[in-house]
């Protein structure tokens, strides 16, 4: 199961959710209308909309929705709420991020459609969604302009909330038109955008009745609205139609959203006040919002899908050139999404200018070549090209425009690119299938390196179909108990004691018998299973450490790490809570990790690693010396121990230079006060010179190879005496 992200500014927007006080409990009635009508639209037995917090989630409104699970960490919104566009699972059963999410292998989910929700600074709140237990095939554009349209009133009733309990001052700076009055409708304030819409002199406008603001014939509409009050009722919680009045007395259609809150004994109002001329017809919105990106306005991903589908069923040749940036999340990350939301601009721009012909029409309208974003930083473009070599040349083009550096924020930023490309009617078609290829095409382009594009080619999509059998595989291997751990033994050099194990995993396939990590490890470290997996590990492992030190009170247990397992931060806290569990001290447990998880989120990776240093566990850098960093990391990392890679250990008998690499990794290893362990030792030569050079610990087929637990205990731990090396 893939666990939500957070959100990189996610103490702001905790506090933008406080702002609303919503009470969990009593939620905020004025939406239900709107949840009821989300579910009747989309025929969905359940809507909601779902506020994230801090590590729980709560329902601001539902329907159909009875008790459930308010964890974050299993929230489909908590993804949704992050995703510039419309998150839609048509099957969640099928989709490796939530296949095996409790909701959803709990019946709760199959089909999901929500939509984020946004709080005037941008921060992401929660999610709109509509859910049902059984799939939905295909969401449509339409369905998704409703979808919108339907977040957009939301948006408003919880604009008017905020407005009840926050100070006058985000009223004054909220981008909505905005009018306050007391219990008789007589005017006490307006912000800015109040002023603007009407055209009356901020100061004017805030001394004019409210029912002065509309024409004639509403105005008893607004009287009585507003008398209601008198009665201990409350407005109406949907808009209200009128005809607004300018200052130079031209009408306009309008709409008022209500709200009211208490100031001490007296009766306030809040109304938010939408132009409905300033839009085009409802139909025509929808459309547009459901056909466009609006934070660079380029077609997005159906309009993509709709211009594909035209051209292939014209049969013209067609190249499509999907691209994605390479270091914009760290970008995005470390400057914020304002600077983030300017790259991305930029570059959509960069993007048209390079794929425009020798024209001065804008590249958007050319029937023949059409530039989109396809969502977070992943952008297309559709050219009149069926030539491999010149879409070739274009892709390069594209990636040399991008790699220039952009200014955004004061902060010059150099971003690299990728481009995977396909060919109609070659390649695909269908346009869902080019755009499939494509991007298939955009992965192996990723995998070779920053600026590097790929042309698809049909083994491509083999490959993916058999990476995706794989994953569910990997799937069903975890939950149906399919993975074992197996032990190497480790040996001090010096006593020829043994001092513990190093786990390894395996997997008992169904068909194809045992399998070793090299089969099945970078698939599932590539998968959305790779922490579950780590975790169940580390608790197998500690469990069986737990049992064997009952007899061996000395036995250590050693355990790979995986890059996910400290992507999430809390690393250290589940350390402790599984040595808790099996009543193992921490000295008992080694962790491993590699150079490139190490470097990977420096600074996020090191802290936890002195968390876990602190609470007792050691630690130790795997393959040691076949990293450019390698030293480099031994000056900041609080590690116990270094692994010499088994290469060079196997080849130190033959090769002069690895001798040399591992006496000088021996010597400074100690000149640091850092332990040595040698890993691939299959002979006694090399495990007497090891010894002679003042190598601590050693791990290979000499000594033992990996076992299951059972000949494990028969080979290594059933003699009473202490085991001796035969070196």
């Amino acid at each position: 199961m893939r666990c939500p992200d957070r959100s990189p500014d996610e103490a702001g927007r905790l506090r933008a959710l406080a702002e609303y006080r919503i009470d969990p409990e009593r939620g905020l009635p004025s939406l239900d209308g709107i949840v009821a009508m989300a579910a009747r639209l989309f025929d969905c037995p359940a809507a909601a909309v779902n506020m994230v917090g801090d590590a729980q989630v709560f329902l601001a409104s539902s329907i159909g929705i009875g008790d459930f699970d308010h964890a974050r960490d299993i929230s489909f919104c908590a993804h949704a709420m992050l995703q510039d566009d419309i998150m839609v699972i048509e099957d969640a059963a099928l989709d490796p991020r939530f296949h095996d999410n409790p909701l959803v292998t709990g019946g709760v989910i199959r089909f999901y459609a929500g939509i984020a929700l946004r709080a005037p600074s941008g921060h992401a709140l929660g999610a709109l969604c509509v859910i049902d237990p059984h799939p939905h095939p295909g969401f449509s554009a339409q369905e998704r302009g409703h979808l919108q349209s339907l977040a957009r009133l939301v948006a408003d009733k919880m604009e008017l909330r905020r407005l009840e309990v926050a100070l006058p001052t985000h009223a004054h700076a909220s981008p909505v038109a905005i009018v306050t009055c007391d219990a008789d409708g007589g005017a006490l304030s307006c912000n800015p955008a109040a002023a603007t819409l009407f055209g009356w002199p901020p100061e004017t406008l805030a001394t004019i009745p409210l029912d002065r603001l509309v024409a004639p014939a509403d105005r008893p509409l607004v009287r009585s609205l507003l008398h209601r009050a008198h009665d201990g009722t409350v407005p109406l919680l949907d808009g209200t139609p009128v005809q607004a009045l300018r200052h130079d007395g031209t009408a306009f259609p309008a709409e008022l959203h209500w709200s009211h809150w208490h100031e001490g004994e007296a009766l306030r109002f809040g109304v938010i006040v939408h132009d409905l001329g300033a839009s085009p017809p409802a139909a025509e919105t929808l459309d547009l919002l459901a056909r466009h990106d609006s934070l660079t306005g380029l077609p997005n991903r159906d309009s993509l899908i709709e211009h594909l589908a035209g051209r292939l069923g014209s049969d013209q040749p067609t190249g499509l050139i999907v691209v994605d940036l390479a270091g914009f999340a760290e970008a995005n990350n470390t400057l914020g999404h304002a600077a983030g939301d300017d790259v991305l601009r930029q570059v959509a721009t960069r993007l048209a200018e390079t794929c425009r012909p020798e024209t001065s029409q804008p590249v958007t309208s050319l029937p023949d070549t059409f530039v989109a974003r396809l969502g977070g930083d992943a952008f297309a473009a559709v050219l009149p090209h069926g030539d491999p070599l010149a879409l070739g040349g274009i892709a390069r083009a594209i990636v040399a425009a991008l790699a220039a550096p952009l200014l955004a924020s004061g902060h010059e930023i150099a971003l690299g690119s990728h481009c995977g490309i396909a060919i109609a009617p070659d390649h695909a078609t269908r346009a869902e299938d080019l755009l499939d290829n494509a991007e298939l095409a955009l992965m192996q382009a990723r995998a070779t390196g920053r600026g590097e594009t790929a042309l698809f080619l049909p083994q491509m999509r083999a490959e993916a179909v058999a990476r995706r059998l794989f994953e569910a595989e990997l799937h069903h291997a975890l939950r149906l108990g399919q993975f074992t751990l197996f032990y190497q033994p480790q040996f001090a050099l010096d006593s020829g004691a043994l001092t513990g194990a190093e786990a390894l995993i395996r997997w008992n396939h169904l068909q194809r018998g045992l399998l070793e990590p090299a089969a099945f490890l970078p698939a599932l470290e590539a998968s959305s299973l790779a922490e579950a997996t780590g975790c169940w590990v580390l608790d197998a492992a500690c469990r069986q450490a737990a049992i064997w030190r009952r007899a061996h009170p000395d036995f250590t247990v050693s355990v790979n790490l995986s890059a996910s397992q400290l992507r999430r931060g809390n690393l250290c806290a589940v350390v402790a809570g599984t040595l808790a569990s099996h009543g193992l001290p921490p000295q008992a447990l080694e962790l491993e990790l590699t150079e490139n998880i190490a470097l990977a989120q420096h600074d996020h990776v090191l802290a936890q690693l002195h968390d876990l240093r602190a609470l007792g566990v050691r630690l130790s850098f795997d393959d040691f010396g076949t990293g450019f960093a390698s030293l480099n990391l031994l000056r900041h990392f609080p590690v116990h121990a270094i692994k010499i890679d088994r290469g060079f250990v196997q080849d130190m008998q033959g090769s002069d230079r690895d001798r040399a690499i591992v006496t000088g990794l021996i010597r400074m290893a100690r000149d640091l006060s850092l332990e040595v362990i040698a890993e691939g030792v299959e002979s006694a030569t090399a495990a007497q010179f090891l010894r002679r050079h003042g190598c601590a610990k050693a791990q290979g087929y000499y000594f033992g190879e990996p076992r299951a637990p059972g000949p494990f205990v028969e080979r290594h731990l059933a003699l009473a005496a202490p085991l001796r090396t035969r070196a």
